[in-house]
């Protein structure tokens, strides 16, 4: 079994238990312990997991509060990168082509921005740097960059001057992602780039998230949006039926894709 195959198999078995033992995972893959701590640091390294002594743990399995850092926003993609293309593509779907579409920032919400691009027509509001080298030369489409200090983590602009650029701006629909998502909660964060979200869901008709299952759970210590905020929630087969319902039951249309 080669390199991909063994850390393809260690993820398949992180999401159905919730964590692996180095020990017996060396057995089940018939390779050496060393080999085993190599494969876990380096999918650690991309975000795929947390490492404990003698294994590690799925990160949707694992409280925020025991996360180090903000995962950088390159290794977002990696992290059930499939699903969220389609949760993309979905969203993107819903959007109109006469539209005035915010985007925040995040992995999830620069795919829409690709779908987006590739159609075009448009009117794109975003502080979401990767959306904007996506939609700079989409056909048809207009483009306005919110001003602001840059966070490196999410590649974003945010701050008191990003949230001035959004004093008397209407529009139709905006797509954010989340750190976390909760029906309770609803959608949470880790970081201090989080209060633009609220200003630009006060400018929209409309609030759809786009979240991968491997955000359900989890709680940061900073609400980015109350889930009576939350219009739309696009995400995919991972989440539970008895999570749907309780997000059905908070209002929200649940399309699971």
């Amino acid at each position: 079994m080669n390199q991909l195959e063994r850390r393809e198999t260690i993820l398949q078995s992180l999401n159905e238990h919730g964590q692996v033992l180095v020990k017996d995972m060396a057995v089940t893959l018939n390779t050496s312990e060393v080999t085993l701590r190599a494969d876990l640091k380096a999918l650690e390294q991309e975000g795929k997991l947390k490492r404990f002594f003698g294994g590690a743990q799925s990160i949707k399995h694992l409280p925020l509060s025991q996360i180090d850092n903000e995962v950088q926003i390159d290794r977002r993609y990696e992290i059930n990168g499939a699903s969220k293309h389609k949760i993309a593509e979905a969203a993107a779907a819903m959007i109109a082509p006469s539209d005035t579409v915010i985007l925040d920032s995040g992995s999830t919400t620069h795919l829409v921005a690709e779908q987006l691009a590739v159609r075009g027509g448009n009117t794109i509001i975003t502080n979401n740097l990767a959306a904007c080298v996506s939609l700079m030369d989409a056909e048809n489409t207009t483009l306005v960059v919110i001003g602001g200090t840059y966070r490196n983590k999410t590649k974003s602009l945010h701050g008191f001057r990003a949230e001035q650029c959004l004093d008397g701006v209407q529009a139709d629909i905006l797509v954010v992602g989340a750190d976390g998502l909760d029906p309770e909660k609803g959608i949470t964060t880790f970081n201090e780039g989080y209060a633009i979200t609220d200003v630009m869901a006060k400018c929209v008709k409309k609030v759809i998230a786009v979240v991968d299952s491997t955000k359900l759970g989890r709680i940061g210590f900073n609400q980015v949006l109350d889930i009576a905020r939350i219009d739309v929630l696009v995400i995919d087969e991972g989440i539970s039926s008895e999570d749907k319902t309780r997000f059905e039951q908070c209002g929200v249309q649940v399309v699971v894709v």
